[in-house]
């Protein structure tokens, strides 16, 4: 495990040192999971949301002036054979919060286990809920969630987004407590944040046992408080996602369509500097536009573009690792668990 003085110095490599950073995480990626990238089919369910974050054009402030829209539960479900029918057995159920969202996912989770007999990492990013409701979600088979803290500066994380680290961290540690494969996140060159807030963010990774954790760099959405801020630095991202690997090298480590956005071939960057996670995007096209993520101009993640990445660096897609009960690499199951995935 890497010291806070390591950590910040490998945040800031560049050049040679650079290099060799990455050279590290691709070998330690290598031993604990092979040449392999784990890919995922995201459906993105709705694009209403009651936090009011102040980087994200789909805020609750701007709700009124967006076109709106809800999937229902059958929509949901077709697009998730279209995910099976592409070879893919992670569904990633994702939207912003909201409780209408419940209905909808208590009716659509059954079914899709149905459509692949069982044999799905049925992944969830809805946000905050009471623990109830995770544990419903979890008994109709939901088998793992993203959770991303975003900053672990409870100050800054409390001005961005208006409410409290520690509820999401309490939200956090429910999930584990149920047995969730569980997933944090964090974003790069925030405004207002420090050098030493990303060595707590990765440091909290570490700490929570988390299985899974994102980098994206910041990207200034349109008709949001931070419109007119400055861009985040894709090199600092991907140093983060770097020190990630070397301090908590099992972990499952996304190259995030950010990095495509803020820098054409960055999600092939991702991968060069030890990411193992890649998603594709299965929403339909008229929701796609209106899933404001960053903004109307996003980078929309197609399978062949992943292909063609992962083939571009070495490396082949596999499913879940979650699923296969033989398995060759540590990797954590839970608070004090850990499992061997080929």
């Amino acid at each position: 495990m890497l010291t806070r003085s390591e950590i910040r110095s490998y945040l800031t490599a560049t050049g040679p040192a650079q290099e060799e950073l990455f050279a590290e995480a691709r070998r330690l990626r290598e031993e604990y999971f092979g040449p392999t990238v784990i890919l995922r089919g995201v459906i993105e369910i709705t694009n209403v949301c009651r936090v009011n974050c102040d980087y994200c054009p789909m805020r609750r402030d701007n709700t009124p002036e967006n076109d709106r829209y809800f999937m229902s539960s059958d929509d949901i479900v077709e697009r998730a054979r279209d995910i099976r029918e592409a070879g893919i057995d992670i569904v990633l159920l994702q939207g912003g919060e909201t409780p209408r969202n419940l209905a909808t996912m208590e009716d659509a989770i059954p079914r899709i286990r149905e459509l692949f007999d069982g044999r799905v990492e049925i992944l969830l990013n809805l946000g905050n809920l009471r623990r109830s409701q995770y544990e419903r979600l979890r008994d109709l088979g939901a088998t793992s969630y993203i959770l991303k803290h975003e900053t672990s500066d409870p100050d800054l994380h409390k001005a961005i987004r208006h409410e409290s680290l520690d509820e999401r961290l309490r939200c956090f540690r429910d999930l584990l407590d149920l047995g969730y494969r569980v997933g944090t996140g964090l974003i790069s060159s925030l405004p207002g944040q420090s050098l030493e807030s990303i060595v707590d963010d990765i440091e909290l990774a570490q700490s929570l046992g988390a299985h899974m954790c994102s980098v994206a760099p910041f990207v200034p959405a349109p008709n949001t408080p931070l419109q007119l801020e400055p861009a985040g630095s894709n090199e600092l991202a991907l140093n983060t996602i770097a020190v990630l690997r070397l301090h908590r090298p099992q972990m499952l480590i996304p190259s995030v369509s950010a990095l495509e956005k803020t820098s054409a071939g960055g999600q092939s960057r991702g991968l060069e500097a030890g990411a193992n996670v890649m998603t594709v995007n299965f929403t339909g096209d008229s929701d796609q536009h209106r899933y404001l993520i960053y903004g109307k101009d996003r980078y929309v993640v197609r399978k062949r573009h992943v292909e063609d990445l992962t083939r571009a660096s070495g490396l082949r897609l596999r499913g879940s690792v979650f699923l296969d009960p033989d398995a060759s690499s540590d990797v954590p199951v839970g608070a004090g668990g850990r499992k061997r995935v080929s």
